[in-house]
């Protein structure tokens, strides 16, 4: 845009005039530096003033809210709905080259482009004063010009032209749909500029590796990095809904203080097929879990405060393959790339694409049998499904439970309907309330500590008990008073079900402690898989008193000074055994 500095106090000059004389309050400094060349003499100068141009993008006062578009810069501005807004900028000379894109980001634009010709050189017979100002205004608004290019829509759209006349150059935009952001960009030297990055010749995004919560993408690089050796950074989208056209279509879908992951800097486990590790919240525990902020951290700072779930950003630099994780599986995704100029922060994007997660591998249904006891293992955080269809009408049936290491979550259903939700540790039972032809789906999830061991029985029978009943207190304890250098006294609880106890010892070493303790507390291992040296004895025991029912034994026959680890296992009608909390006790060194 051809305006010198004299001419830039020139014109405010003039404001303070038409002020004065004409009482025109309104009218700004920008609008007299359109109109300022209109009057001057003719001048052979260059299409664009650079030391000039880089004073005016310094001073960003010159151009904010104003209506010019100063030449080589990209202006970002605000529409209302239904209120046009027209934008002015000037090229002097015939046969100028000229570039003009208009980008816009949440709603579709309707815009035009249009040139009138520059009022005729100003009269006074050479004297060089120029013509008073309202009527170069009513010369430049009385004229609608010759309209160059239309265009409505939401895509970034271009005006391209090599050899542009001289004139007065007006972009009218126009949003129908909502208030809408968008930017524009104008040039005279588009060949030298290049402020967007250039795509290659194959702009696709190409997904190279699908999983069940994972995509891997590729894409060819910018020729403005690989051959303008320019800096070019990548930052992709990831949505649920739709792909976007820019990447001011993203910024304002997110919200503006949304922080953006930054790339990974490289060391020494740097691979290009690093994993973002991001996913989307699940609908009942949104921003709590595998979420991107979360699993993000471990890569660069976020400072955002509440994540979107259904669309997110990640920039990763310059690599040009990406892995996405923690997708959920059977779910379509839309992926987008844009190419970033780092120096001019403008963004050119790459042809999106989409692509749906494999779906989870189907569980096979494991079918229980009426009264039958059935081993299920489950993976750390694993899931299973059994099912159980009565044969015969029934009024109630019984699920009985027996969790061999950490607590399992079970969920019974009665065709489709939920019946049942509850975390088991131990052994527990539950009676269900029965229906003529129904069939259960029981659905067991592992802990997240490990993997799960379990045994289920299901009857429509209710006296068939396969596991004995347990108190609720299944610790032993120990005697420090009658601890002796070959014996120790220890106790547990019954219930006032008559069952057999039977009671094991094995020598440990001292330095045995909680830990391995814990390690090996699998209840589902019964008495079987003892040594017979390590038994101790066997007895029936029960009271009707609940209060009562405590039973003592001396275990004899110890070393001095050792450290014994006992296992109390009861055993049921059924023959299933369930085994109490094992205790270490240590004999006396002295007596």
């Amino acid at each position: 845009m051809m305006v010198r500095e004299s001419q830039v106090s020139r014109s405010c000059q003039l404001v303070s005039e038409c002020e004065g004389k004409h009482e025109m309050l309104l009218l700004r400094c920008p609008l007299l530096l359109l109109l300022l060349p209109l009057s001057s003499r003719p001048q052979k100068l260059p299409t664009r003033d650079e030391e000039l141009f880089q004073m005016q993008i310094r001073d960003k006062a010159f151009f904010h809210d104003s209506s010019v578009i100063p030449d080589g810069a990209e202006i970002s501005s605000y529409l209302f709905r239904d209120t046009p807004k027209r934008y002015f900028f000037v090229v002097e000379e015939d046969n100028t080259p000229l570039a003009v894109t208009v980008t816009p980001c949440d709603a579709p634009l309707e815009w035009k482009l249009s040139v009138q010709e520059l009022p005729e050189e100003a009269s006074g017979e050479g004297s060089g004063e120029p013509e008073p100002l309202e009527q170069q205004k009513q010369q430049i608004t009385n004229e609608e010009g010759t309209e160059l290019f239309s265009y409505k829509g939401n895509d970034v759209e271009y005006f391209v032209s090599s050899s542009s006349p001289s004139g007065l150059y007006q972009l009218d935009v126009l949003s129908t749909e909502k208030d809408t952001h968008f930017k524009a960009y104008a040039t005279t030297t588009p060949e030298s500029d290049q402020p967007y990055p250039e795509l290659p010749y194959d702009p696709r995004i190409d997904v190279t590796s699908l999983g069940r919560t994972t995509v891997t993408l590729a894409w060819k690089p910018s020729p403005t990095a690989s051959l303008l050796k320019q800096p070019i950074q990548y930052c992709i989208v990831i949505s649920k809904e739709h792909n976007f056209k820019s990447l001011c279509a993203v910024e304002a879908k997110l919200s503006s203080d949304d922080a953006f992951m930054m790339a990974p800097k490289p060391g020494l486990d740097f691979s290009p097929f690093d994993f973002a590790h991001f996913g989307f919240p699940s609908d009942n525990n949104s921003g709590k879990e595998r979420g991107f902020l979360k699993s993000a951290s471990k890569f660069g700072r976020q400072t955002s405060s509440k994540p979107r779930a259904d669309l997110h950003k990640v920039c990763i630099g310059n690599k040009n393959i990406f892995t996405v994780s923690d997708l959920k599986p059977d779910t379509q995704y839309y992926f987008d790339m844009f190419a970033v100029n780092t120096n001019t922060n403008m963004s050119t994007a790459y042809v999106g694409t989409f692509a749906r997660t494999k779906e989870e591998a189907k569980q096979k249904t494991v079918e229980l049998k009426d009264g039958k006891v059935t081993d299920v293992f489950i993976k750390r955080k694993g899931v299973k499904f059994l099912r159980f269809a009565p044969v015969s009408s029934h009024q109630k049936v019984t699920f009985s439970i027996h969790s061999c290491l950490d607590a399992v979550q079970i969920q019974v259903r009665r065709d489709g309907k939920l019946l049942l939700s509850q975390n088991v540790e131990g052994v527990r039972q539950f009676q269900l309330r029965g229906k003529a032809k129904a069939k259960y789906l029981i659905r067991l999830k592992g802990s997240k500590k490990g993997a799960s061991m379990l045994k289920i029985l299901a009857t429509t029978r209710p006296n068939k008990q396969s596991f004995p009943s347990l108190p609720e207190d299944t610790r032993i304890k120990a005697f420090d008073k009658l601890r002796t250098c070959s014996s120790v006294t220890v106790a547990w609880l019954g219930t006032q079900e008559r069952n057999k106890f039977c009671i094991y010892k094995r020598e440990v070493n001292d330095n045995y402690n909680e830990e391995q303790k814990k390690r090996e507390q699998n209840q589902c291992l019964g008495p079987d898989t003892r040594k017979k040296s390590e038994k101790v004895l066997c007895k029936y025991f029960h009271s009707q008193n609940i209060q009562k029912a405590v039973t003592t034994e001396t275990i004899r026959g110890l070393q001095p000074g050792k450290s014994y680890l006992l296992d109390v296992y009861v055993i049921g009608h059924g023959g299933h055994s369930v085994k109490y909390q094992s205790k270490l006790v240590k004999t006396r060194k002295f007596c």
